[in-house]
């Protein structure tokens, strides 16, 4: 392993999961508005696209505000993840993630995902790769199995061969991916979830950080979890519902979030719609990510249909942003109040 100015970890008590097609660039940006506190990850790059597509920047690039932000990579080939994860480093990312739980067709043709759970000896060599070739910690998002797989046994194997190839923190999807069968959607939602063998992970490896994923959906249920694990991780409900991360540096950190009301989180957001706007994107390109930030509010679902309807359009710019804006009744209180059940709510 790599210990010459090795860099400290970033503070991974909250983070916000990968997720392809979602966690881009500007939801990232947008996400920032809400937490300063919480870990951002990227969506899942191959080592093919950052080693032979181009530009780099397409794959790559991130704004300064964005961090603390973790690369997650798909691969296998223990050279090419090395190489990979150095250029992560170069490029100012805080951590490298490798993705061992994404069940789709796609990237198991590739042997990648999920279906390296089959492999821990894969894993073992490309993390011991990795944390040779970098500085920033290499950690890895696995699920608690897959397919036939026993969830004690299998997983408990790969853990201990992962670890001793040098990673000492695990993100674990508590549900097993059933990679014959199943759609990747159906893999988010029918293997059910078992929380207490992540939980158990953890208490027979004092040592390790593990980290919790799937089916948090309330601040509640999350710090539940923290009494049995390092780390949650948040994945669709920090999406669709984004106004749950605005109280996540007061739960989590003790620290003020950046902004008091909705409002304040979209008008924030303002200025970088303009910049991307100047750069040629499409006012949807951002906005997309903002449908589920006035969920529940009065002018909420006018609020949605004027973007949706609206903001894909040929040359619109920042007038269709605040006209839907300007539908949202600006007098509902958005106090970072929590409701009983965790939810941040208006």
């Amino acid at each position: 392993m790599n210990t010459e100015n090795k860099r400290v970890s970033p503070d991974r008590t909250f983070s916000v999961a990968p997720m392809m097609d979602w966690t881009t660039r500007d939801y990232r940006v947008f996400a920032r508005t809400l937490t300063r506190q919480a870990l951002l990850y990227t969506e899942m790059v191959t080592t093919g696209a950052i080693l032979h597509g181009s530009p780099r920047e397409r794959f790559l690039g991130h704004d300064d505000v964005e961090h603390p932000l973790a690369l997650q990579l798909g691969g296998s080939d223990a050279g090419e993840l090395a190489e990979c994860a150095a250029i992560a480093q170069a490029w100012g990312y805080d951590e490298v993630n490798l993705n061992v739980g994404c069940p789709s067709d796609r990237v198991q043709n590739n042997l990648i995902g999920a279906c390296l759970m089959a492999h821990p000896d894969k894993v073992a060599a490309a993390v011991k790769a990795m944390t040779a070739a970098v500085n920033i910690p290499v950690t890895v998002k696995c699920r608690i199995g897959i397919d036939a797989q026993d969830e004690d046994a299998d997983l408990e194997r790969f853990i201990n061969e992962v670890a001793g190839a040098g990673c000492d923190t695990f993100i674990v999807h508590a549900r097993k991916a059933w990679l014959e069968g199943l759609s990747p959607k159906e893999n988010r939602d029918i293997p059910p979830l078992n929380y207490a063998r992540v939980q158990r992970l953890k208490a027979a490896h004092p040592e390790l950080h593990i980290g919790i994923n799937g089916g948090l959906k309330t601040l509640a249920d999350c710090q539940s979890q923290l009494e049995h694990v390092d780390s949650v991780m948040v994945g669709r409900e920090a999406y669709q519902n984004p106004w749950v991360l605005a109280a996540v540096d007061d739960t989590f950190y003790g620290q003020p979030g950046p902004v008091r009301t909705r409002h304040e989180a979209a008008l924030a957001l303002r200025p970088y719609i303009a910049k991307r706007l100047s750069e040629g994107a499409k006012l949807n390109h951002v906005t997309r990510h903002l449908l589920g930030l006035f969920q529940g509010c009065s002018g909420g679902r006018r609020f949605r249909r004027h973007l949706s309807e609206n903001a894909h359009r040929e040359g619109v710019g920042l007038q269709v942003f605040d006209d839907a804006l300007g539908l949202v009744d600006q007098r509902v209180s958005e106090s970072s109040e929590k409701s009983k059940n965790g939810r941040v709510v208006a």
